[in-house]
């Protein structure tokens, strides 16, 4: 990468920091170790340079420990290979999967082995009430499946969008509505577990039991000896059971002696909640939860916290599925949250509120629940009167789902407004239900006299409370407080409360040294003894469950570095990864912003300092989508694409700047060129293009400038249809469909199509003679060339006004990328007068206009038996899918829209410049709807249909161009 391409990426000076990058790994992993796993396993499965090292060294808690490897586990072979090499090597190993554990359990500073990539996949079983599910599946693509055939994961966790089943069961997390009796350790059937000592334990085999004291004799006699010692004492069972009856994932789940009567039972039991330490969960089968569709929300607000916990048992008694409490703090700063009402801001911070949901199979349930409930309103102490809050409960579901989504973003809101540089530190606790009040209380006064300001919320129903506490790591008095109030917070949850010090987020490093507070001596040597049964050579999770160390707790706290505006509000929860387009192939938005912090912790100049640089070029900036669906599933809109997009601006010289300005003036003739050099390559054999343009993208900085040639590429746009000026709306085709042809001769244009089909509904449209040369702008905006994007925004959103009559009638747009382009993209550009201008217009987006206005005209003739959908991730920012799928169902009797479907990744022409970031992007996609036969496979953008097609080898299309077949005469 040249000098040039790096200046934009180098840091300012630093703050003095404690946790950079160990000399020893300036160079990334040590040869030795390197090699030898190479040997092992091979090359592309092991990450050894400085910037994989780096990127896995955070996750979304408030630790950091760099890892001297990563290794890419493809099967359970490769694990029992890494298990192996650790145990005979005396090395560690921890497993992550989504890196959303809050408390550090998914790092370590030795052997580091990513199980999400390629552990992900559920399998309904026949009965429809269970599902075989892989570690590395997330709980929503688990709930998208079961939905279908109304059912649920029994876990809720607010991280669902992100946190993984794997991770779910090693932390035993349960979320919202599963308390004790709808989580992992009550609800998962049976798991295919892989030792430490490399022995592979089915436990739903017949022989399982056999099998295990055959390989492993001295774990099976050492867990039927515990059992029998904890068994022999009374009063033992009776604390234990009693531990159990409020949520508790401290230490290891030792009523699995109670409740198994054999050593595969008890190791099934144990393996839920054991963090990572005992051994790794490579397939579960859950017994799964009806789904119970229909849903009554509300948002009940009280003057303190206390008379909010006051209120719970009643609405728990009452039949509630959940009962979230949010203080004061919390409401303010889910303010920000999109869909929260803005004057939760105002909210005095006494404040506090209940959202409550009931949830019933139908509607007659549903209204004996309501009634219940706003009987019971009239007792409670709320800060809006009763006589105005009758019909406090909802059944919308979107008021519902961003009541929801202001409470699941509560962890990502508060972190936003936490100081600049602190760390955030979330716990969760339990107390018995009775005593929640009493221990809101007691909490509040604890942050204070500490020094912290306060931030709670809680599944109140479960007595369940989770507070966030933020410091700076660097400054030794920040920790030292944040250090005496943890002495004095779990010796007031155990000693006044009798509480569980981890309700559902696992142990993890925090609450390590504080084990054996809460359970006594005699109960956490018998955890050792089964750390010590299971892991005699220590390989599996050092640190994480048990630990010797009274200041283990302080060990690894990372710093917080300020680096650019966009991204200084992230907390690393990884909510960005799944829908990222390059995370399999690169990086995701959080460990790009995880590889700019550390550039600010290195030392100018520092080696460590220059290979991230040199790295962040492609892995950071290049490969990114810029398609910005991390902003939508970030819970404070953390746009990470219009990072990279302000980084690739940085890098253009301003000379380049003047010939990006200089296209968008002259883009009517950049237009009729691309289309006669489409007309001339189309004489010219795919396999010497690709070659051609293969070899002129040697080098850095051709890869971003010079496409790749793709033999999806299709032929010439023809000339635009004529339309009359009388009609019911202006006809904008994007550039995209000005330049290239469908997929197919015999196709309509797409241009001609949506004439033809606004025609027929008695809709007119018109095409203004002037529209070649107009863009959305979106060209240079994913570049990062400022001046054209700015020259060509205004141009668009002048010329709209001037063809739509100030606004007078709709604008419609034939590519959703554009559509989402005019509409947002272009605002931030424009001059203050064409910002005026820009609020007159109504942008419609082709999909949109077909489903809400030309389908109630339109007869359908004919239908197809069945189509596949590709959502854009445009249309996901655009709200369109809805229409998008109406369409649809309007001529097919079978609607598909695969699960694993997301952002393609070709991003105008990313996909052209890298096409290893589709390829990755699309593979779960392709694999998905492959080895099934559609009469159609349809989308809503030109350039995501052609990156379809290369992923699948089918030819996609727009949904518009199948309608007008559809509804032709």
């Amino acid at each position: 990468m040249t000098r040039r391409r790096r200046t934009a990426l180098e840091p300012s000076l630093p703050k003095p920091m404690s946790d950079r990058v160990p000399a020893s790994l300036a160079s990334g992993t040590p040869k030795s170790l390197r090699a030898a796993l190479t040997e092992l396993l091979g090359a592309d499965k092991v990450f050894h340079q400085v910037h994989d090292l780096v990127r896995y060294a955070s996750d979304a808690s408030p630790y950091r420990f760099i890892p001297q490897v990563v290794v890419l586990a493809e099967d359970i072979d490769d694990v029992a290979a890494v298990l192996r090499f650790a145990r005979e090597n005396g090395r560690n190993v921890v497993f992550r999967a989504a890196g959303t554990s809050l408390n550090g359990q998914a790092q370590g500073e030795d052997i580091l082995v990513d199980v999400r990539r390629h552990f992900a996949g559920i399998e309904v079983l026949p009965d429809k009430h269970r599902a075989r599910i892989r570690p590395g599946t997330t709980i929503m693509r688990a709930n998208a499946v079961l939905v279908r055939h109304g059912r649920l994961m029994g876990p809720d966790p607010a991280s669902a969008i992100a946190c993984t089943v794997g991770g779910v069961v090693a932390n035993n997390a349960s979320g919202m509505t599963a308390g004790v009796t709808r989580n992992s350790y009550r609800l998962m059937e049976s798991a295919t577990v892989v030792l430490p000592s490399g022995t592979v334990v089915d436990t739903s085999d017949a022989e399982a039991e056999t099998k295990l004291w055959q390989a492993e004799p001295e774990l099976c006699a050492e867990l039927m000896a515990i059992k029998a010692e904890i068994e022999s004492d009374p009063a033992l069972v009776r604390r234990i059971r009693a531990k159990y009856a409020i949520k508790n994932t401290n230490g290891y789940r030792v009523d699995a002696f109670l409740d198994g009567r054999n050593p595969v039972e008890i190791l099934r039991g144990l393996m839920v909640g054991s963090q990572g330490t005992l051994g790794f969960i490579a397939e579960t089968v859950f017994d799964t939860v009806p789904l119970n569709r229909l849903t009554s929300t509300a948002l009940l607000f009280f003057d303190s916290l206390h008379a909010a916990a006051a209120a719970v048992p009643k609405l728990a008694d009452a039949g509630a599925s959940a009962v979230e409490l949010m203080d004061g703090n919390t409401l303010r700063a889910c303010a920000a949250v999109e869909g929260a009402p803005a004057d939760w801001a105002e909210l005095p911070k006494p404040a506090a509120a209940l959202l409550v949901e009931f949830r019933a199979p139908d509607e007659k349930t549903l209204d004996l629940f309501e009634s219940k409930a706003q009987a019971l309103l009239v007792q409670f102490p709320l800060t809006v009167p009763v006589d105005s809050i009758s019909n406090a409960f909802t059944r919308d579901k979107k008021q519902i789902r961003a009541y929801w989504k202001a409470r699941e973003a509560f962890i990502s809101a508060v972190g936003k407004a936490r100081p600049p540089g602190s760390t955030l530190i979330t716990e969760d606790f339990a107390v018995s239900p009775a005593h929640l009040a009493d221990a809101c209380d007691a909490l509040l006064e604890l942050q204070e006299r500490h020094g912290f300001d306060a931030a709670v919320t809680g599944h109140a129903a479960h007595g369940n409370l989770h507070f966030l506490l933020a410091f700076d790591s660097a400054k030794p008095d920040d920790v030292s407080r944040y250090d005496a109030f943890m002495q004095e917070f779990c010796s007031m949850a155990v000693e006044r409360f009798d509480g569980s010090l981890k309700a559902e987020h696992g142990t993890g490093r925090n609450i390590a040294p504080f084990l054996e507070l809460e359970w006594g001596s005699e109960v956490t040597a018998l955890m050792w003894r089964v750390k010590q049964a299971f892991d005699p050579h220590g390989v599996l999770g050092r640190g994480v469950i048990l630990d010797r160390d009274p200041q283990a707790h302080l060990r690894g706290l990372k710093s917080i570095p300020h680096i650019e505006d966009i991204g200084n509000p992230c907390i690393e929860c990884g909510f960005c990864e799944p829908v990222c387009p390059s995370r399999d192939v690169t990086t995701t938005p959080r460990q790009r912003i995880a590889l700019r912090r550390e550039m600010y912790r290195q030392e100018p100049g520092a080696a460590v300092t220059e290979q991230l640089v040199d790295a962040y070029g492609y892995h950071g900036v290049d490969t990114c989508a810029g398609d910005s669906t991390c902003k939508i599933a970030c819970p404070v809109g953390i746009d990470t694409g219009a990072m990279m997009k302000d980084f690739r601006r940085l890098r253009h010289s301003e000379t380049a700047e003047r010939v990006a300005k200089s296209v968008a003036d002259r883009f009517g003739t950049v237009e009729r060129l691309l289309r006669l050099a489409l007309q001339f390559t189309s004489w010219i054999d795919d396999r010497l293009l690709g070659w051609t343009t293969r070899t002129l993208r040697r080098g850095a900085a051709a890869a971003e400038l010079i496409p790749e040639w793709l033999p999806e590429i299709p032929r010439p746009a023809p000339v635009l249809p004529r339309t009359k000026a009388d009609a019911a709306a202006v006809y904008f085709p994007a550039c995209v469909n000005r330049i290239f042809a469908g997929p197919t001769p015999g196709d309509l244009p797409l241009p001609q199509t949506i004439v033809t089909l606004s025609e027929r509904a008695g809709l007119p449209v018109t095409i203004p003679d002037d529209v070649s040369g107009k863009c959305c702008a979106t060209i240079w905006h994913s570049k990062g060339y400022h001046e054209g994007n700015v020259r060509m925004a205004n141009l668009m959103v002048e010329s709209a006004y001037r063809w739509t009559g100030g606004g007078r009638l709709p604008l419609v747009v034939d590519a959703t990328s554009c559509s989402l382009g005019i509409t947002s993209e272009v605002v931030p550009y424009l001059t203050e007068e064409n910002r005026r201008r820009h609020m007159s217009l109504r942008i419609v987006d082709s999909v949109t206009w077909a489903a809400r206005e030309l389908l109630p005209q339109l007869r359908v003739f004919r239908r197809l038996t069945s189509v596949v959908l590709h959502p854009t991730c445009s249309g996901q920012q655009l709200g369109n899918q809805p229409d998008l799928e109406a369409v649809a169902a309007a001529i097919s009797e079978l609607v598909t829209v695969p699960i694993t479907a997301q952002c393609c990744g070709f991003a105008g022409d990313r996909g052209l410049l890298h096409r290893e970031l589709t390829e990755s992007a699309t593979a779960a996609e392709a694999a998905e709807i492959g080895g099934q036969v559609y009469d159609a496979y349809l989308s809503t953008n030109r350039t995501c249909e052609m990156g379809m097609q290369h992923a699948t080898g089918e030819q996609y299309r727009s949904v518009l161009t199948e309608l007008e077949w559809a509804t032709r005469p």
